[in-house]
């Protein structure tokens, strides 16, 4: 599929544009997770990620420089390097409660999407200063998932994580 930058840029009708609403640890299960939020409601969607994944983000969220290049510094490096730039990132699909996430890069005119995962794609978006748009179809299927009995803490989680102001948010930030 080849597309311009033009359209590109431009988010399709079934994405909604994403912001990093924080970075905090789960205080249940002690694990990362990266808190989306909807720019236009106060839609959020958390994602648990690994602990190196989080700490990629909260460096770049913190603008702290390191010493030599990080992986994601480097695949932002990289892809300069091949004259591509990084437009978009999508959570695109949620399968299984595991996320998918494409990385929408131009090299050349041409589109390149490359499959990764959310943190990943997350961490690049920062490091390009581009735009995190979540699927329509994810965010539906998340809050399913969240509302199913057996997920009844997910969807606890969720209001829980809808409902914290930026002092609460504080309190957990890692």
């Amino acid at each position: 599929m080849t597309t311009t930058a033009a359209e590109m840029a431009m988010h399709a009708p079934d994405e909604v544009e994403m912001q990093i609403r924080g970075l905090m640890m789960d205080p249940v299960t002690n694990m990362p997770i990266v808190v989306l939020k909807d720019v236009a409601s106060d839609v959020v969607l958390p994602i648990w990620v690994g602990i190196f994944e989080a700490n990629a983000i909260a460096l770049e969220l913190e603008k702290t420089t390191t010493q030599r290049p990080m992986t994601h510094d480097l695949l932002r490096n990289l892809a300069r390097g091949l004259n591509a730039v990084v437009r978009k990132v999508v959570v695109s699909e949620m399968r299984d409660d595991t996320y998918f996430a494409l990385i929408w890069m131009e090299q050349d005119g041409e589109t390149v999407t490359l499959d990764a995962r959310p943190s990943d794609a997350i961490a690049l978006a920062l490091r390009w200063d581009c735009p995190i748009y979540v699927n329509r179809t994810v965010l539906e299927n998340s809050k399913q998932a969240a509302s199913g009995v057996q997920n009844v803490t997910g969807d606890e989680t969720r209001q829980w994580l809808e409902n914290l102001n930026d002092d609460e948010m504080g309190r957990y930030k890692m």
